[in-house]
């Protein structure tokens, strides 16, 4: 299905969300999320799921292993240095899954030789005994020269040869940095399949990150020199700037099939409920002018542009919002609107739920639907995914808030903690503060507040706030949302569930948080 046998007018898609996207600081995600963010990948159609780095910590190894076990279409692939412990702990993890693939690295330009301080010749061996010891426990292997934009020509030729003669079968050209441009990125691939033995048995891969805002142009550009394997990450989530986005390569190579005719096996009408769900349990809201997956992607303003797409919506849009999961028209839902039509909605979004979750989420729906006029496709959206993960030992009563411009704002909260109800009132600079102070007051912690976001989820007065929390504490890092008409309620029900999140990691211990610090392919 991928590797030596995928067709030359396929791109294979590589995912890297649960691996490059979680290091993103703030990024980390729950046990249970990282399964059903994997659940989701698997289910648009992915071919290849990055799971983790297994040696990195315990949870990352508990988490590529279950990923591994339940996996029903993808190749399910984890991360390892070229280092013998890293390789052989991620066939561990890896094994179980029913397409094994192992991802071996290392640094190749001068700058990223210098840090284990090996000479070309020592570092050519490394890389011969690594990847042929991966290739004896599983027989798809992938290898990447990390920062290979910056690596010497003689030497990257020299090294993935090498590679390729040990048994590696995808050959991965990363952009570390973010350093080059579409015309090189594309002759880069075309001088490497030309010019090394065995390249034509390989499949040639690239990752670009978003430095310079390049990365989609390098990645496609790369196809076009002859790579078939774009590896990216929902919504470009990655370290610094970010990566290749998935939703935009996709819609991409599917929009302008004329002059770039490859086809992927994404599910495309998926793709906006996994981008709310990835921005959810990573904190990283999608920026309102994102392409395809932002906000304002399908929104209009202009008087020109509204008035072309009344008389043909091809005027100013490439591409349907049902491509993506969104409806043409919004189906006005309301408080009048039942159950049956709340799924049927949902399945037009490309959500799936079962019968609990259906109860759940109906019953916020018609909260909602009491306090708004009208309730839009993204509010939906927003109740899906505003759901607590994990721990639930903190839990919103009551609030009461007064301010003005008379004097200093007052929380009244009610809370219950670990089923014990308690209240406190707190005055404070602002209603949020005075919130969070009373959070504070019922539950002493030493948490840092690193984040605090708010944007309203559709227009109006009445829009759901969504508000995203980022806490530290002790080197732990944990986000959390929430979307309610009502900011100060999203704020503190936010704040809560970040705390929430602590609490998991503080009783594992802190086995969650990465325990290496050189840690990346990118």
């Amino acid at each position: 299905m991928t590797d030596q046998t995928t067709p030359k007018d396929r791109v294979v898609i590589f995912d890297t969300t649960l691996r490059d996207g979680e290091q993103s600081p703030g990024a980390t995600m729950t046990h249970a999320e990282k399964l059903e963010i994997a659940e989701l990948l698997d289910d648009m159609g992915v071919d290849i799921i990055e799971a983790g780095f297994p040696i990195a910590s315990e949870g990352d190894f508990r988490a590529v292993s279950e990923i591994a076990q339940r996996s029903k279409q993808a190749v399910i692939c984890g991360l390892a240095r070229a280092q013998l412990p890293d390789i052989d702990r991620c066939w561990e993890a890896v094994k179980h899954a029913e397409r094994p693939r192992i991802h071996t690295f290392i640094g190749t330009s001068p700058l990223h030789r210098a840090i284990p301080n090996l000479t070309q010749d020592e570092m050519a061996e490394r890389i011969e005994q690594t990847v042929t010891h991966a290739r004896n426990l599983c027989d798809n292997v992938q290898w990447s020269p990390m920062d290979a934009t910056r690596t010497e020509w003689d030497y990257l030729r020299r090294v993935v040869e090498i590679a390729i003669k040990a048994g590696a079968t995808t050959i991965n050209i990363p952009d570390t940095v973010g350093y080059t441009a579409p015309r090189e990125s594309a002759d880069l691939i075309r001088r490497l399949i030309a010019e090394v033995p065995g390249a034509d048995e390989v499949i040639f891969a690239t990752h670009c990150h978003n430095d310079l805002g390049m990365a989609t142009a390098n990645a496609l550009a790369a196809v076009e020199g002859g790579a078939r394997q774009i590896e990216c990450t929902i919504n470009g989530l990655g370290e610094r700037a970010g990566n290749t986005a998935l939703e935009e390569v996709v819609m991409a190579l599917r929009t302008r099939n004329d002059i770039m005719p490859y086809e992927t096996r994404i599910d495309t009408r998926k793709i906006m409920h996994i981008s709310r769900r990835v921005a959810t349990v990573s904190g990283f809201p999608v920026q309102f002018n994102k392409a395809i997956v932002g906000k304002n992607a399908f929104a209009h303003e202009s008087g020109i542009h509204q008035d072309g797409m009344l008389k043909n919506a091809e005027t100013f849009e490439i591409m349907r919002p049902e491509d993506v999961g969104l409806s043409a028209t919004s189906l006005v839902m309301g408080k009048h609107s039942g159950r049956a039509a709340l799924r049927a909605k949902l399945k037009e979004l490309g959500v799936d739920v079962g019968d609990n979750q259906l109860k759940d989420i109906f019953v916020r729906f018609k909260e909602l639907a009491d306090r708004k006029k009208e309730v839009y496709d993204e509010d939906i959206l927003a109740l899906v995914t505003a759901t607590t993960e994990g721990s639930d030992r903190l839990q919103l009563v009551n609030l009461s808030v007064t301010c003005g411009t008379g004097g200093p704002a007052e929380a009244a909260l009610e809370m219950e903690i670990d089923g014990r109800e308690a209240s406190a009132t707190c005055q404070g600079d602002g209603p949020v503060d005075a919130t969070f102070k009373a959070v504070r007051a019922l539950h002493p912690n030493e948490a840092k507040l690193q984040l605090y976001q708010v944007h309203a989820v559709t227009e109006g007065t009445d829009a759901q706030a969504t508000v995203s929390v980022r806490l530290e504490e002790s080197g732990m890092i944990a986000t959390g949302q929430s979307a309610d008409t009502d900011t100060v309620v999203a704020s503190a029900r936010a704040y809560i569930n970040a705390l929430n999140r602590l609490l998991v990691r503080r009783d594992k211990t802190g086995k969650d948080t990465k325990e290496i610090s050189y840690k990346d392919v990118s």
